[in-house]
């Protein structure tokens, strides 16, 4: 009678391990090798090293991989690797000014505690985030920061990081179903007191400008624009809302857009943008409808467009990067609590 196939996969890595062709301390081949090499999916080849490893075969140590136990050793063999820690970093873009301020304090608190460092930019590619996630894993990194790209959902690899308790921190995003460590600028309340700003200067139709809401970014950027009006009892006209899919702006198509949103509205009063990169197609669009100053719209943005004169809301990019490392330094010592912290903002009304 044919074994079933993790049982197959069992009594071949035993038969290694009694040959001497694997030894103590050995490196077993990953889940996703063996699943390549029986033709069977992870699901059994990781069922086939657990029972492995619950026989006292095998000893699995987490973000380096399975090992060969000694035998007669009650903790089994150390993995050969170096005590020092290897951090992965996972970015969409490098684009932005936010971007790269987020970087370069990654780096530099990830050196303070002396890290080797791994870096990977998505370019906005949830297919390129997962290979490299996967790619890493098996490379043995001890724990990542990964700031997610602007997807619908978030892709199975970060969901598995979560749930595998792989050390990780979440930059300027959080996962709603699955408790995870992360670390966001205070999205909403940053939103709710600029548009309460610009209330307070009179502005009653104020244009909302924002890529689709597809994150837990532009979901709490969008309910502190809803918070505002609502706190003051004024309506909220969504057809003020020019709500860009992630496709059209990928595709340099952004601008044109804008521009056509805003001749279609062209009685508004304010433009608020959730982003740098909207306002500056905000502020060319504006100056093409608006070529004289008087009539035209006040323009605000989260984050510095660099425009001359537009109030904005200011991050503290630094500080994000210092929680975060110090989020994953708190799980590579073990200890697992998961939990977001919010790192307040600050809105900047020019003089």
């Amino acid at each position: 009678m044919e074994h079933p196939l993790y049982k197959q996969i069992q009594n071949d890595i035993r038969r290694s391990i009694q040959s001497g062709e694997l030894p103590a301390g050995a490196l077993v081949p990953s889940e996703k090798e063996l699943a390549q090499r029986y033709g069977v999916s992870q699901i059994t080849s990781k069922n086939a090293l657990n029972g492995l490893v619950e026989e006292g075969f095998l000893v699995r140590y987490r973000g380096k991989g399975t090992f060969v136990r000694e035998q007669g050793s009650s903790e089994g063999p150390q993995p050969r690797t170096d005590t020092k820690k290897t951090i992965a970093i996972i970015l969409p873009t490098m684009k932005t000014k936010i971007d790269q301020q987020l970087l370069d304090g990654l780096e530099r608190y990830c050196a303070e505690r002396e890290y080797d460092l791994l870096i990977r930019i998505s370019r906005e590619s949830q297919e390129e985030e997962s290979r490299a996630i996967e790619q890493f894993r098996e490379r043995g990194v001890d724990g990542f920061l990964i700031f997610p790209v602007e997807q619908e959902s978030y892709n199975d690899a970060i969901l598995r990081l979560a749930l595998d308790r792989v050390p990780l921190v979440l930059v300027d995003r959080f996962l709603k179903e699955i408790r995870t460590y992360s670390v966001s600028s205070d999205n909403f309340e940053g939103v709710r007191e600029a548009i309460t700003g610009l209330l307070a200067e009179g502005h009653r139709r104020i244009a909302f400008l924002s890529p689709e809401i597809t994150n837990s970014v532009t979901d709490e950027r969008a309910k502190g624009f809803e918070a505002a009006f609502l706190e003051q009892g004024l309506p909220i006209d969504k057809r003020l809302w020019c709500l860009l899919d992630l496709d059209t702006i990928q595709e340099g198509h952004g601008p044109q857009e804008v521009l056509r949103f805003l001749q279609g509205c062209s009685d508004v009063t304010a433009v608020f943008c959730v982003n740098a990169e909207l306002a500056r197609y905000a502020h060319n669009a504006m100056r093409e409808i608006w070529p004289a100053t008087e009539g035209k719209p006040q323009l605000a943005a989260f984050d510095d467009p660099d425009i001359e004169d537009i109030p904005y809301i200011r991050q503290q990019p630094d500080e994000v990067s210092r929680r975060a490392v110090g989020l994953l330094s708190e799980q590579l010592d073990g200890k697992h609590e998961p939990r977001r912290e919010v790192v307040p903002v600050q809105w900047i009304w020019p003089e």
